[in-house]
């Protein structure tokens, strides 16, 4: 269910004021009058349910209300978090043009937790650039962000990171191991390696999933033996090359899937000998 973000929390008598784009989406495109209700997350990412008040002078003046009980009088179905599912975070190489804005919007529609950008030997867009053209690239992202989640209705906090380096990236992973023993490190790679299945790597109980995805040219030889010493799992899917963002949605679903799923399948080992 769609929920609103809001930028802020409301003030200690519970009241909120929405201006701006935020006033403009509630008020002109959801066209929501005063008596009417909207569950909502705040920054921290609990969940309100907020009952406009008024709308007049460019302000929509609301009282946010106890999610729970106030949501089930109005009809709301209860937030949709999936409890026990490890966060999962995309490494996604930079590709080219606005694909990145493309798998930014897939991911946080998806419940990925974090989307982490950064420069491969073959990503033809650098980090390098004018500070403010930077800058604007993360507040697009950003946005987007907040935008698809609105839209899927997802209550997982997704973030997302400035690019990185590949030396940060590694660096960054490390945090996440230590941070998180047992983290699990998948590369999606087009040559096949030697490998598990999914199901096989997904089994072992991660507690963090990290998908590393290539540009358009994938991975080089050498940044692939650099993840592969740094821990990551190889995995090839299929035989078809995807385009990089058809395989970042493509391999996070997959992910999302197998591990929602996962209490109603079981690994079949191969049997050993001749019984």
């Amino acid at each position: 269910m769609k929920r609103f973000i809001l930028s802020g929390g409301p003030d200690r008598n519970g009241r909120i004021r929405l201006e701006g784009d935020d006033y403009h989406y509630l008020v002109r495109v959801r066209r929501l009058a005063p008596g009417e209700a909207f569950p909502a997350l705040l920054p921290g990412g609990g969940e309100v349910l907020v009952r406009v008040c008024s709308t007049g002078g460019g302000t929509l003046r609301g009282e946010c209300l106890p999610a729970e009980p106030a949501a089930a009088a109005q009809g709301f179905p209860p937030a949709g978090a999936e409890d026990g599912l490890p966060p999962i975070i995309l490494f996604q190489a930079l590709p080219k043009s606005e694909k990145m804005d493309l798998i930014v919007r897939q991911a946080a529609e998806g419940g990925l937790a974090e989307i982490v950008p950064f420069a491969s030997e073959f990503s033809i867009p650098k980090i390098g650039g004018p500070g403010g053209q930077k800058k604007a690239r993360y507040a697009r992202w950003e946005r987007i962000v907040k935008e698809a989640r609105q839209q899927s209705g997802s209550s997982v906090l997704t973030s997302v990171r400035p690019p990185l380096d590949i030396d940060a990236l590694f660096a960054y992973w490390e945090e996440l191991k230590r941070a998180h023993p047992g983290a699990l490190g998948i590369l999606f790679h087009h040559i096949p390696l030697e490998q598990a299945s999914l199901h096989g790597y997904l089994d072992k109980d991660p507690k963090i999933v990290a998908l590393a995805l290539g540009p358009e040219g994938g991975f080089s030889p050498a940044e692939t033996k650099r993840f592969l010493a740094a821990g990551f799992k190889p995995l090839t899917i299929g035989n078809s090359v995807l385009r990089t963002e058809t395989a970042a949605l493509y391999g996070a679903a997959a992910v999302r899937i197998i591990l929602l799923e996962k209490n109603s399948w079981e690994i079949r080992h191969p049997r050993h000998g001749n019984g």
